[in-house]
């Protein structure tokens, strides 16, 4: 089988009619009808350039809005009011089953076919605290009308009416589990029970929960959406699917369009679809109500976790939904006090030294938001004194005033990121989808208020010197009425036992038929997990083909150009008066042993006096002229296989484009004035760090694990194990555990580490924005205040050594990583190893890993060293996991996908290659393929690559696979209960155990 281009192909995205979205269209006036929507509203949305038209279906009360603006990675999403009314998770178990086959859609699992078939740039569900949202996006129109058709079936008409097996997969089941001596124990398993086992390791997630409870006692925010693992199994199949018929109602549903749609098809396509629902469910859902003011008695939660992990939580409610410009009020106020270290609220409160750290969170898209403060690595006892303080300082800043400084700036950032409009992971058409429901969900002549932001920072930029801020804080915190604070006491009562002792009385009470029953049912679900999907049903899955595609999107031109102090990259794309720069030095200059200090130094950078501004002072000039400032190190690697690594401190800098000078001068003054002296400040910094890193081997230890296989292998993984992994934490803990007798030499060494690396030989300057924009920001620039220290290569870095480790984290669950050097077996990043990760990742490892498994997530992977890695998410065991990544050579080896399914993979993966990305994404990957020196054209190599692969060719690469076994790395991050219950040969290594 040989798939190709067709170079002839006209998209029908590109035979739209050019559209002013500024002007209402004149068809959609409000009270017109369209394929049985009436339109309710019409408003113009400055921000987006664009209208939104609000609607309803008349047949089943179903509301709909369209955000029409000129994007073409256009989006739908359908939501559900889903308030809770228990601990039991069944919302979040819903959303994962209705995507588990449904009536026209009868696969088992229709959401991942459209991860393996599709061009979606976006593909999810999510569980919110009151609402369940199931949204897509596609750059294609007619992919976009596939997504929506197989979503609207999923939760309109889900097959868990006829298959309950679903539940037990999704949600939770018994299982016997061999326990040595030909004995058996009984345990749980499921998807979301091993999902929330581990969400709720986080100490974090346990103390939000706490003070929800006590927040809100009368209202479903009193419980765990997501589900309680203690809740999760008193959940029955007759409750789940009674939810399911009370919620998934048209009457309790929103739908938004967003972007460049043909419109009147789209609304027909849904209309029909909306008609064949069934809406005659005479309960209706869960009540959302609001909850009463309430003041309760501080109250503490034990769990067990770290000692270091003792926090201390304040919640504060601050306003409902519905005022959305006090809602961004608040959200500025909350930077202004709390936003940095030299915030003064914050400032305040890290120099009573009651704790490692201090952060808040604006808590929106609630019917009543509220503000979290936090106290991390709290003290012994202090949790009284902490409150106390928090108040007395708020009290404080009413009285003296925050300052119309550090209001401006904190204005300034909101505005800056407003414009930007940058929201990472999620298409724009998804994440306005979410704000919208911010108000939408609450009120229903209230769709649009989280849309605009124009108004309220007018509003705002009014009010920074009439004391508008300081009663704004005094009414939220010290006159409020609706608070509550929560202690959080690390315990070392082992969860891991009280579940096992419960499922041990259980197990006694079921006596030797009972546990046949559970055993015969778990070898029933096995069946019909593995039972392959009828072609007939999977023929009725829409799928794009191969003329689909269009022509790669063209690369927007780069260029060096000359004539400055340092060498300078300029990339041509629209950044929509935003101007991003980054400085490129390198690390070749420092020796091996310096360099976890070079990640000191990022951390620290920005963050301390310079000798023309004090800490605070800096602060504010950054928020108030830059989008943003950060300090990192980055490895770049050579597709040479595993020998080559560039090391590299790169300084990212954003700024409004009328702002660019100071994109120029303040980043220098950083870099070459910043004094490490002030030991108070350095050492909350470090303590933050090492309260970060925790937190993220806990929660995300897959991304730990697998950087760290990688470092078996390679010199570039080396390093960055060296400045952001595990052996980074090792050092950033010594160094804290020994800090008054190091200072001293540290300060030294950070001051010449600095005038090492910021060295006018050692740098390039990457530039995206206008020409005029590039001119201005060089005529400030000047010589970048850099060092005239010649650059010494000095670096040296280790041979890579293949390990088998396991790190203990509190998390209930494991993350496990395994990997080998392939590059000179075959694992070279061509286009057959692009098919290869996805069919591995969608097809096999899914199966195996999370839905026989119970984890929560797996895929596999070939960097572009030829390393090739597996990796599992939430995982309840290591070593039946480890075994069937070492299957996965067998399996590849005898895939024979047919043609539609094969056709699927290379439009997915093409369409992954060929994704929108917003400009400062643009400009950084141009830089790292430069800085990697990736040969031009690399990029359309590999997408060439994969519309020529065959089966054949994607079938080969399992004999580079087949020796995994034997040239294997594994590491692990989990729970120590279910490492030491592994058979395979670890070092262990208890990370956070204190020294």
């Amino acid at each position: 089988m040989h798939l190709s281009e067709t170079s002839t192909h006209t998209s029908a995205d590109a035979e739209h009619e050019t559209k002013n979205f500024l002007e209402p269209m004149a068809a959609f006036a409000p009270g017109t009808t369209h394929a049985g929507f009436v339109v309710e509203q019409t408003e113009p949305i400055a921000e987006l350039s664009g209208y939104a038209y609000i609607m309803r279906h008349q047949a089943t009360g179903a509301r709909l809005m369209w955000l029409a603006c000129p994007d073409e990675n256009r989006a739908f999403s359908i939501a559900f009011k889903t308030p809770p009314a228990d601990d039991t998770g069944v919302f979040h178990i819903l959303e994962h089953s209705v995507l588990c086959s449904s009536e026209h859609f009868p696969v088992k699992e229709p959401f991942v076919n459209l991860l393996k078939t599709s061009m979606q740039t976006f593909l999810n569900a999510l569980t919110f605290p009151d609402k369940t949202m199931y949204p897509v996006a596609s750059t294609n129109e007619r992919d976009l009308m596939n997504l929506t058709d197989v979503y609207l079936d999923a939760v309109l008409h889900p097959n868990i009416l006829t298959r309950p097996r679903i539940f037990e997969q999704e949600g939770w089941h018994y299982e016997l589990e061999d326990a040595g001596n030909n004995e058996k124990h009984l345990v749980y398993n499921g998807v979301v029970f091993n999902e929330m086992k581990g969400a709720l390791s986080d100490p974090d997630e346990v103390l939000f929960e706490q003070l929800n409870r006590k927040l809100f006692p009368d209202t479903c925010y009193q419980y765990e959406s997501g589900g309680d693992p203690k809740a999760i199994p008193s959940l029955s199949y007759e409750n789940f699917i009674d939810t399911w018929r009370r919620h998934y109602q048209l009457p309790n549903s929103y739908t938004i369009l967003y972007g460049d749609l043909d419109i009147e098809q789209m609304l027909a396509f849904i209309s029909k679809r909306f008609d064949e629902a069934d809406n005659n469910c005479s309960e209706g859902p869960n009540p959302l109500d609001m909850q009463a003011p309430l003041t309760p008695a501080p109250s503490q939660v034990t769990m067990q976790t770290a000692p270091e992990n003792a926090c201390v939580g304040l919640g504060y409610v601050v306003g409902t939904s519905q005022d959305r410009n006090r809602i961004l009020a608040v959200d500025v106020l909350l930077d202004a006090i709390m936003g940095s270290n030299e915030a003064p609220l914050k400032r305040a409160l890290l120099d009573a030294n009651l704790g490692d750290d201090i952060a808040s969170y604006l808590m929106d898209g609630l019917a009543q938001p509220l503000i979290l403060i936090q106290l991390k690595g709290a003290h012994e006892g202090v949790a009284n004194a902490f409150r106390e303080l928090f108040e007395k300082e708020c009290a404080r800043l009413v009285k003296e005033g925050i300052g119309r400084e550090r209001l401006e700036a904190s204005l300034a950032q909101a505005e800056f990121n407003l414009r930007e409009g940058d929201f990472g992971y999620y298409p724009d058409g998804v994440a306005l989808a979410m704000q919208a429901l911010s108000s939408w969900l609450y009120d229903d002549t209230n769709a649009t208020a989280y849309l605009h932001y124009e108004e309220a920072i007018a509003q705002m930029r009014e009010h920074l010197d009439d004391g508008w801020f300081e009663a704004l804080l005094q009414d939220i915190i010290c006159e409020s009425n609706h608070h509550a604070a929560v202690e959080l006491i690390p315990s070392e009562i082992d969860n891991e036992q009280n579940e096992s002792h419960k499922l041990a009385v259980i197990a006694e009470e079921m006596g030797p038929e009972g546990l046949a029953a559970v055993a015969d049912e778990v070898a029933a679900l096995r069946a019909e997990q593995e039972a392959p999907d009828a072609p007939e049903a999977l023929a009725l899955l829409p799928q794009l083909g191969i003329e689909d595609i269009g022509k790669a999107p063209a690369d927007p031109p780069q260029h060096e150009q000359t004539g400055y102090a340092a060498p300078c990259f300029v990339h041509d794309v629209p950044c929509r008066h935003v101007d991003y720069i980054h400085a490129y030095f390198g690390l070749n200059c420092v020796t091996w042993e310096d360099l976890p200090y070079v990640s000191v130094l990022c951390d620290l950078l920005g963050r301390l006096d310079t000798t023309s501004h004090s800490a605070s002072e800096l602060d504010t000039l950054v928020e108030t002229n830059l989008g943003s400032l950060s300090f990192f190190v980055e490895t770049y690697a050579y597709e040479d296989g595993t020998r080559q690594a560039r090391p590299t401190l790169v300084v990212a800098t954003s700024a409004l484009a009328e702002r660019v000078e100071a994109a120029a001068t303040i980043p220098a003054e950083v870099w070459s004035q910043t004094v490490f002296t002030d030991k108070g400040r350095i050492r909350d910094i470090l303590q933050q760090r090492r309260v970060a890193m925790e937190q993220a081997f806990t929660g995300s230890g897959h991304a730990a694990a697998l950087s760290r296989v990688s470092s078996y292998f390679s010199r570039a993984a080396l390093v960055s194990e060296q400045v952001a992994g595990v052996d980074q934490y090792l050092f950033l803990k010594d160094l804290l555990a020994h800090f008054d007798e190091r200072f001293e030499s540290l300060t030294n060494k950070l001051t010449q580490l600095a005038q090492t690396i910021f060295s006018q030989d050692n740098v390039e300057i990457s530039f995206a924005g206008t020409s005029e924009e590039l001119d201005r920001f060089w005529n400030a620039a000047g010589t970048l205040r850099l060092s005239a220290e010649a650059h010494v290569d000095r670096l040296v870095i280790p041979e890579p050594q293949i390990r088998n480790e396991a790190f203990c984290v509190p998390s209930g669950v494991v993350f496990v990583g395994e990997g080998m050097d392939g590059y000179t077996s075959g694992c070279k990043p061509d286009g057959a190893w692009q098919l290869a990760g996805r069919t591995l990742s969608y097809d096999y490892l899914w199966n195996e890993v999370r839905v026989k498994g119970g984890a929560y997530g797996c895929g596999f992977g070939v960097t572009n060293q030829g390393i090739a890695r597996f990796y599992s998410f939430r995982d309840p065991a290591v070593d039946a996991t480890v075994e069937r990544f070492e299957h996965a050579a067998d399996w590849l080896s005898s895939w024979n996908p047919s043609k539609t399914e094969f056709v699927g993979y290379v439009v997915s993966t093409v369409a992954g290659m060929d994704a929108p990305a917003k400009p400062r994404a643009i400009a950084r990957r141009q830089d790292m393929e430069r800085l990697s020196k990736r040969p031009a054209g690399w990029r359309e190599q590999i997408r060439s690559e994969v519309l020529s692969a065959t089966p054949t060719d994607v079938q080969a690469h399992a004999e580079a696979l087949r020796s995994l076994p034997a040239k294997r790395g594994v590491c692990v991050f989990g729970e120590r209960s279910l490492i030491e219950a592994s058979n395979i040969p670890l070092t262990v290594c208890d990370l956070m155990k204190a020294e």
